[in-house]
């Protein structure tokens, strides 16, 4: 997590809201990393975890991430978790819960619904008090300028 945190950091840096993503191999090898990139990228779907998913995809040459883990600072939205489903990504670890536009265990709950074809293991709050404070700041830092 604290890999994910660091991209997290530096998508802060580039003016984008602080998620980070990493993406482990079956064998415990970092094959991934990535922040949000949505305003570098001019792109709605550039979140950190399906910036990751794309990196892993190719590195891997294969659609499929089986056996593969994802860490990521704060809950996946729907469209997030609908791509961690469809890679079949085996476990998902977040850290902060997302009550507002979270997709797992906030909002869709897509891993619960009936046609979610692979639902991966999921593990929320690991690094949570990190996450959450570094998102917090971000926001305050954009309201009070």
């Amino acid at each position: 997590m604290d890999a994910a945190l660091a991209e997290a950091q530096a998508a802060a840096l580039r003016g984008e809201v602080p998620v980070g993503a990493v993406l482990v191999g079956p064998e415990g090898a970092v094959i991934a990393t990535a922040g949000n990139r949505m305003r570098e990228l001019g792109d709605p779907t550039a979140h950190a975890e399906m910036e990751a998913i794309r990196a892993g995809v190719a590195a891997l040459g294969s659609e499929r991430l089986t056996g593969c883990d994802l860490y990521v600072t704060l809950e996946p939205c729907p469209m997030c978790a609908g791509a961690i489903s469809a890679a079949r990504i085996a476990r998902l670890y977040y850290g902060a819960p997302d009550p507002k536009s979270g997709g797992v265990s906030h909002g869709a709950r897509v891993f619960a619904h009936p046609q979610c074809h692979h639902a991966p293991e999921v593990y929320d709050g690991i690094g949570e008090a990190a996450s959450r404070e570094m998102l917090q700041a971000f926001f305050r830092d954009r309201r009070d300028t």
